[in-house]
């Protein structure tokens, strides 16, 4: 039997619950039940590589336990911290309409759950189906903590394509050695590039082709002449990755939980936080050999990288083979296209296109009411006094948007817009096009240092906005993965060489652009984006590739909805977007809308509200005396 959606060895199901219990009273099951999941942060013992060391998990399990819903379901996900770190979970891809305090990134929508602390993320799957996940969004503790997310559709409704025999998750993920929080601490201090992982993995294994490994491999077993649904998702830290199963083409119908037009593959390509669903037709008759599917990076920047490959086995059932001899069939193994392969990344993208149809449209604004043009690239921070540091000429990276790099701040951005305190925590002055214009893609400037900030940009609810996001080749130019929390987005249009708002525009797809909540910004070009500003609750910043930098936002909502965070692998601190904000900040810390809420609330609520502030510092103070005001 293949891999079953529901259970597997790679991600043994968690304990759940629901007032009408789905897999127990089938019949029952209808669509907008409540789920209960309990997520326990614990250390677990693991063994990769023939290393064993204590890492942090979820519930023990590496990578942690899937969630299986329903669109339109309501879940309740209670998470309890049994270790030092401090920790939130980012429900990478949900849209949290009007639920910005469940999203998850630590210090943006919430302070971070201390040790020995709770929190109940309580939000509800609206107008999704598909493949997502979920990981830790705090420091680098989503290396080890992530896991599917699997959203499936509504009871009685079907796929638009032919039901598959089965489905299965298969997720990338990266293994250190050393623990990865020393080697984000480390790159921190010294301001340079951090150290790349000792492999890539499938299902948390790192497969045959690296030393003392050939017994942690993922296999994948199929019958002959049927139809599985890969749910690919790729959960490493920074690296965009291939993948490809050899003999076997692959056909895309989905890309991060948002419908496709089909089109047949024999590799993808996915940027950190991408998931992509795709169908497998197996061979009709057994074929006495086995096949590799394996995984290795798409580089465009100059920095270190795991330059390796992950491999799993695509296994073939057969009741006259013994599993000994399955051992000894012929390994197939695919050709992935080489590391730097722009060509290939650029055409695969652009054949993703969305369904646009009747049941699943593309709701793409045609009238844009704000335009935005970010720079994304790689600056310099002077090196802290009496340091020595890896940056250029003794600084110290720094990723920016606009030569802003973003800055931290210890009290949650949502809990002080939501309260009225932004005064000393953010400022809605993000430049929203570069202050100072250069040539993005060739000669770069002679300064290369950044500014430094923790900015936003004021929206008013539902404007339409057009986002051109530019690579630069300051530090050198590379793809830069960004992804929108609380949002999907339509990309209308990408290029090479520096934006032109004379002659791009005319080219914009605004028919079917592929609609989705990660993208990954082109080395040397741009990508230009819209969306509609239509979900009020704060939500945050872009990732770019996260290294060196811990948390690398650039801006969270103030009061809506966006939360963009990037994986920029050579920057010192947060680049990301400014925040954006759906209404002017009031004097008033509450209106009356928000103090009758308040005082609403029963005691168990009050506290599931103070539970944000499970962090430290002004997070938990400000909380508990605005609440002691009301």
């Amino acid at each position: 039997m293949g891999v079953s959606l529901l259970s597997s060895p790679a991600f043994p199901r968690i304990f759940i619950f629901s007032f009408i219990t789905l897999y127990l009273i089938p019949e029952l099951a209808l669509a907008g039940i409540t789920r209960h999941y309990k997520f326990d942060i614990k250390l677990q013992n693991v063994t990769r590589l023939c290393h064993t060391k204590s890492i942090v998990t979820v519930n023990g399990q590496f990578p942690g336990p899937r969630i299986v819903a329903r669109e339109g379901d309501h879940l309740l996900i209670k998470v309890v911290n049994h270790v030092q770190n401090n920790i939130s979970i980012h429900w990478h891809g949900i849209r949290q309409l009007q639920t910005g305090w469940a999203d998850g990134p630590a210090y943006i929508t919430q302070c971070p759950i201390q040790t020995s602390k709770s929190y109940v993320y309580n939000f509800t799957i609206v107008g999704q189906r598909g493949t997502l996940f979920w990981h830790a969004h705090i420091s680098w503790l989503r290396a080890t903590v992530y896991g599917p997310l699997i959203i499936l559709p509504k009871r009685g409704v079907p796929y638009p394509f032919a039901k598959p025999y089965e489905e299965v998750p298969i997720i990338f993920g990266e293994w250190w050695n050393v623990d990865p929080e020393s080697v984000i601490s480390q790159a921190l201090q010294t301001g340079g590039g951090p150290n790349v992982s000792d492999a890539y993995t499938i299902n948390g294994l790192p497969g045959p082709l690296y030393n003392c490994s050939t017994k942690d491999t993922f296999k994948l077993k199929v019958k002959p002449g049927k139809t599985y649904l890969l749910r690919l998702i790729n959960a490493a830290l920074n690296d965009e990755l291939f993948f490809s199963i050899a003999n076997h083409s692959l056909t895309v119908v989905e890309a991060d939980a948002v419908y496709v037009k089909p089109f047949e593959t024999n590799t993808l390509l996915l940027t950190p936080g991408q998931t992509t669903n795709v169908v497998l037709k197996t061979k009709p008759h057994y074929p006495n050999a086995s096949f590799l599917m394996t995984a290795r990076p798409y580089v465009t920047g100059l920095g270190t990288f795991d330059n390796s490959t992950v491999a799993g086995i695509l296994e073939y059932e057969s009741p006259l083979h013994s599993a000994a001899s399955i051992q000894n069939l012929p390994l197939f193994k695919p050709s992935l296209p080489p590391l730097n392969d722009t060509s290939f990344a650029t055409n695969f993208t652009n054949k993703l296109r969305s369904l646009a149809s009747a049941q699943f449209p593309a709701n793409v604004p045609q009238k844009v009411d704000r335009h935005f043009f970010f720079t994304i690239g790689l600056g310099t921070s002077p090196c802290q006094q009496n340091q020595t540091c890896q940056g250029p000429n003794g600084t110290m990276f720094a990723a920016s948007i606009n030569n802003v790099s973003f800055v931290q701040s210890t009290t949650a951005l949502l809990q002080a817009h939501f309260f009225g305190q932004s005064n000393g925590v953010y400022t809605p002055d993000f430049p929203t096009t570069p202050i100072f214009p250069f040539n993005y893609t060739n000669n770069p400037p002679n300064n290369t240092m950044v500014s430094n900030g923790t900015k936003l940009v004021v929206l008013p609810f539902n404007t339409s906005v057009e986002l051109v996001m530019q690579d630069t080749s300051i530090l050198g130019a590379e793809s830069h993965p960004l992804h929108l929390h609380g949002f999907n987005f339509f990309v209308v249009g990408q290029g090479f060489g520096n934006f032109d708002p004379n002659k791009d525009p005319s080219k914009f797809n605004l028919v079917d652009p592929n609609e989705r909540n990660t993208v990954g910004v082109p080395s040397g070009g741009w990508i230009a984006i819209r969306f509609q500003a239509d979900n009020p609750g704060s939500e945050g910043a872009p990732e770019q590739r996260q290294q060196p930098s811990s948390e690398q936002r650039a801006a969270s909502s103030e009061a809506g909805g966006l939360n963009w965070t990037g994986h920029e692998r050579m920057s010192r601190r947060a680049s990301d977007l400014p925040i954006w904000h759906w209404r002017s900040p009031s004097s008033d810390p509450m209106s009356d809308d928000e103090r009758r809420w308040l005082l609403g609330l029963d005691e168990p609520q009050q506290a599931a509200l103070l539970s944000v502030t499970a962090g430290y510092g002004s997070c938990i103070a400000t909380w508990r005396s605005t609440l002691a005001g009301v």
